[in-house]
């Protein structure tokens, strides 16, 4: 199970917004693109003076002020690891901490059911991730309401298809109609099912971690995953500075198997932070560094991800907002961060405030994909369907983030120039007052020089008012049926499948059917 991941050459990396491209946002199922190889360079938005700054300031939080772990166990580890501690507050001196995270590889391998989906994360690897835990859904009618297993079987499939989407997520949208304390096995058993993609855990107690990990046994092999990464799960710090009992359950669960984690604090800048852009990252920064630092106690060398969820508030009503300039800053400075630490990193691509799929979300999504690509993110995540500030999971702005991460995956890849000596020998070919169309070089590329997307109009306006004058929230809703017509099962071996429903039967029996 344990296959590299496959680097993208120029040649794979120039024919992915084309001919390849567009079979895929046609629908045909297909083979996911390797992981993204950035060939352009990092943009570090301040000096590394300031870096350090912040980075200092950061453990100056952690030294002076602590940060809360609640929960006895992780009490007594920070305890025997030589912490400050009182109570449940943690200080931590700025050596212990960074030996700690001194620990956490660079870079490492995610495993996919199918090897040839297996990913690399960190370094100058980049990878797309759907969107988690909208409870609900905009449909393929246009109607928003709660969200459905069918839904998620949907999105996974979907998911499934696109070639730019590394991983198949979890929760994309919620199965509302499945009572809380068994959701998690179905959320689970759809994303193994319908996608050969790596996924993502469930966090929100130890025993639904445990379950996540009994299922990724039966799938991959409980030897296998006991130290072989196969899934990504979310933890997020309650900003200020509290690392409550569930999120450290979870962790105990997953860094113990050698299971990467992302430690995010879940930032609404102005209100769980201060109101200042630079403030946020020093407190978010320590947040995630003492998180990361817990992890190391648990299992020394697991694989992590250091992550952030900064967003800022309307300072008029509270709301929290998505692509704003201030978090694409952030997101800056956070991946500088990352870099000196040599930690891989999260960040959130198209998450937006939208409630459409429209030309807000367009703005705002551009904002933050931009800077996330731009910073050097590894872990990509709300790459696709995000809208109402995570409320809701789109269909049309789902498969229109699909054929949109095709685009960026070529734009990252940058610039090849394997055909430039042929591109100037054609224009010798043609002289003045000619055209290329007929020439051996447009014949040879002509399906592989540009990003052309499916879903996105170019017509005329006659041409389009003859199509029906579709809008692109239509369009995205056809393309997300289309897609879901062509979608082909990657099976599972009948064994493992058999495994997996008696596993669900056999927990479903002893788990109550509500939350008492």
């Amino acid at each position: 199970m344990n296959a590299p991941a496959v680097e993208v050459s120029e040649h794979t990396n120039r024919r992915s917004g084309g001919r390849l491209g567009r079979k895929a946002l046609r629908g045909t199922p297909m083979a996911s693109f390797p992981t993204l190889v950035r060939k352009i360079p990092v943009y570090q938005m301040v000096p590394d003076e300031a870096v350090e700054l912040i980075h200092q300031e950061s453990l100056s939080i952690l030294e002076e002020v602590g940060c809360e772990f609640r929960d006895d166990e992780a009490i007594a580890l920070w305890k025997a690891a030589g912490a400050d501690v009182s109570e449940t507050r943690v200080r931590i001196d700025r050596a212990l901490l960074m030996e700690l995270v001194s620990k956490v590889p660079p870079e490492f391998t995610l495993n996919a059911r199918n090897p040839e989906r297996s990913v690399r994360v960190g370094g100058n690897n980049s990878i797309f991730v759907p969107m988690y835990g909208a409870p609900y859904v905009r449909d393929l009618d246009n109607n928003r309401r709660y969200g459905t297993l069918a839904d998620l079987n949907n999105f996974h499939k979907i998911a499934y298809m696109a070639p730019a989407l590394h991983s198949s997520s979890s929760v994309i949208c919620e199965p509302m109609e499945i009572a809380v304390p068994k959701r998690h096995l179905h959320i689970i058993h759809s994303a193994l099912k319908h996608s050969d993609k790596p996924f993502m855990g469930i966090v929100t107690s130890r025993e639904r971690a445990e379950d996540t990990m009994a299922m990724a046994g039966i799938v991959f092999g409980e030897d296998y995953v006991r130290d072989n990464p196969v899934l990504v799960s979310i933890t997020n710090c309650n900003s200020p500075l509290v690392w409550d009992a569930t999120m450290l359950d979870a962790m105990k669960v997953y860094a113990r198997h050698n299971q990467p984690l992302i430690l995010a604090p879940f930032a609404l800048c102005g209100a769980s932070t201060s109101a200042s852009a630079v403030g946020a990252v020093a407190q978010v920064n320590a947040e995630a560094l003492a998180g990361i630092a817990f992890t190391q106690l648990l299992r020394p060398g697991s694989p992590q991800i250091y992550g952030q969820f900064m967003v800022t508030v309307d300072m008029k009503t509270g709301a929290p907002m998505g692509g704003t300039p201030e978090a694409a800053q952030m997101m800056y400075l956070m991946g500088a961060l990352a870099r000196k630490y040599r930690l891989p990193w999260r960040t959130s691509g198209f998450h937006v405030g939208s409630k459409l799929n429209d030309a807000q979300a367009g703005y705002e999504a551009n904002m933050l994909m931009h800077a996330a690509i731009l910073a050097g993110a590894n872990y990509i995540w709300h790459s696709a369907g995000w809208l109402e500030a995570g409320l809701t999971c789109g269909y049309s702005k789902f498969a229109t983030d699909c054929e949109q991460l095709v685009g960026w995956y070529k734009y990252a890849g940058g610039l090849p120039f394997d055909d430039f000596k042929e591109a100037m020998a054609a224009i010798r070919e043609v002289g003045p007052q000619g055209h290329f169309l007929g020439t051996q070089h447009t014949l040879d590329h002509f399906e592989s020089a540009f990003f052309i997307p499916s879903i996105m109009d170019f017509n005329s306006f006659e041409q389009w008012k003859a199509e029906g004058a579709k809008d692109h929230d239509t369009r995205g809703r056809e393309k997300a049926r289309n897609m879901l017509a062509d979608y082909e099962e990657p099976k599972l071996d009948e064994g493992i499948a058999d495994g997996l429903r008696d596993f669900i039967a056999q927990r479903e029996e002893r788990l109550p059917d509500s939350i008492s």
